[in-house]
């Protein structure tokens, strides 16, 4: 008989023996033909651990003395993050064949990292934060490096691990901070200490701060953004479109568990932060975006403009804000997936090839998937009726209705400057100069993945897919 303890964390203890039972198989058989089958296996896990999730979890489970929260909330997250990575694992398998890097450690450390983000989205606690935390981290260092002979490639792994330290510390010292001054490191504890009094205690607020900052870096939100551009720039295109993907979403969705759960009752400390480092991210990414043409680091400024949108549904402080917040962040993926399901075809002479400009003319070669292209790049600029211009939509009305109409106002003018970048792709695929032709050789799941998110992003505005009201239900279950 299974304990209620367990039960709850089943999903992340199976994923975690599969990714130790791969570990081991491997290391006793051929590496290098196991690497494609494994990539495919651990997919299909993802998927089948996805749909478990989504189908089986009702209500709330409190598990290890409320260390682990299994509530709808979590769930919602973990479906997207299994669903995205498993999606990414398919697309970039043909790539990093091609490259010569797809080893059979590259799944099994997505693996690892995917139960660090389940971790990180049921935490009720600060060890557990950090626990799964680290783990999705560490499993990310390696990752960012896996192109070994790629002095890109080692340098990005390198910025990554030794800026990742950074944030760590600070997101520690924050830990002990609020320990400190709340006596316990359960969620719970945390939300009664706060609360009591008129204001929060001034010890406990700083350590909150030093909290956000931690997490902000998770999330690429400025001005903690520093090593975003070139971890993507430098990373293996596929593990660049993780990176942009699932990661993002763990990190959102422990930062709307822990200023909600910790700090519910202090929503007037914590909104200023949140808001601040909102505006900051959607003008810094939408602005230095406009001068990149390496087309994985204006996907990185890209990422901090977005991160910048979805953290203004979290600074709402409203249950209506994280259902904007979790709408946002899935239909960013979404978007993500589509777009890097293209960007990893992209090659010239054999070798790939990231400058925007390459792009020159695709619409006479490939019509069609110049056509999905153009969808994409126009739902992440917001342009109705796309999916994307409803993520902003539901952001920018969950601010208005929290009294934060300034900050949508801001929202508005950022979305604006940053249509310009998305809209010079279209501009090169359609009009661009010939002579900076480039070709697209994708297979037939880079083709899948970018003719299917061009289909959800026009189709999806008919009813979300039914993601509206499942978003609603998990931020109902965080926001009570």
């Amino acid at each position: 008989m299974i304990g209620p303890d367990i039960s709850a964390v089943l999903p992340e203890i199976a994923l975690a023996i599969y990714a130790m039972a791969a570990l081991i198989y491997g290391v006793y058989t051929s590496k290098d033909r196991l690497a494609p089958t494994l990539t495919w296996v651990t997919a299909c896990v993802f998927f089948v651990l996805g749909a478990w999730i989504g189908l089986n979890g009702e209500g709330t489970q409190i598990a290890f003395g409320g260390m682990f929260i299994e509530d709808g909330f979590a769930r919602f997250a973990k479906v997207v993050i299994l669903f995205s990575a498993a999606a990414i694992l398919l697309i970039s398998k043909d790539h990093m064949a091609k490259l010569g890097i797809l080893k059979f450690e590259f799944p099994i450390l997505i693996s690892l990292s995917a139960v660090g983000m389940m971790m990180m989205v049921s935490a009720g606690d600060l060890m557990a934060l950090y626990m799964g935390l680290e783990l999705q981290s560490l499993a990310l260092y390696v990752v960012a490096a896996l192109h070994r002979d790629n002095a890109k490639s080692t340098e990005a792994g390198l910025k990554y691990f030794v800026l990742g330290a950074l944030s760590s510390g600070m997101l520690l010292y924050g830990a002990s901070l609020v320990y400190g001054f709340a006596g316990t490191t359960l969620f719970t504890g945390i939300i009664e200490a706060a609360s009591q009094g008129e204001h929060m205690p001034m010890g406990l607020l700083f350590g909150l701060i030093f909290l956000i900052s931690g997490l902000a870096f998770k999330v690429s939100a400025a001005p903690f953004h520093m090593w975003t551009p070139d971890v993507y720039e430098g990373s293996p295109t596929p593990v660049t479109a993780f990176f942009a993907t699932a990661p993002k979403v763990a990190a959102m969705a422990l930062f709307a568990r822990v200023v909600h759960d910790a700090f519910g009752d202090s929503v007037v400390e914590w909104q200023q932060i949140v808001a601040f480092l909102a505006v900051i991210s959607m003008f810094l990414g939408s602005i230095a975006a406009i001068g990149q043409r390496d087309i994985k680091r204006l996907m990185a400024y890209s990422s901090i403009a977005h991160m910048g949108f979805a953290l203004m549904g979290l600074a709402s402080g409203t249950v209506v804000g994280v259902q904007a917040m979790l709408i946002y962040m899935t239909i960013y993926v979404t978007m993500n997936i589509g777009a890097f399901a293209f960007i990893v075809t992209m090659e010239k002479d054999g070798q790939p090839i990231t400058d925007i400009r390459a792009m020159s003319m695709l619409s006479t070669r490939e019509p069609l998937k110049a056509m999905a292209l153009l969808v994409i790049m126009f739902s992440l600029a917001g342009v109705p009726p796309l999916l994307g211009f409803f993520g902003k939509f539901y952001v920018l009305t969950a601010a208005v209705d929290a009294g934060l109409a300034w900050l949508a106002v801001a929202g508005v003018i950022a979305s604006v400057i940053g249509a310009f970048y998305y809209i010079r792709i279209v501009f090169y695929m359609y009009f661009g100069s010939a002579e900076e032709v480039s070709d697209v050789n994708g297979g037939t799941l880079q083709w899948v993945g970018l003719m299917g998110v061009a289909l959800i992003l026009v189709l999806g505005v008919i009813n979300l897919f039914g993601v509206e009201g499942a978003a609603l239900a998990a931020a109902e279950a965080l926001v009570n």
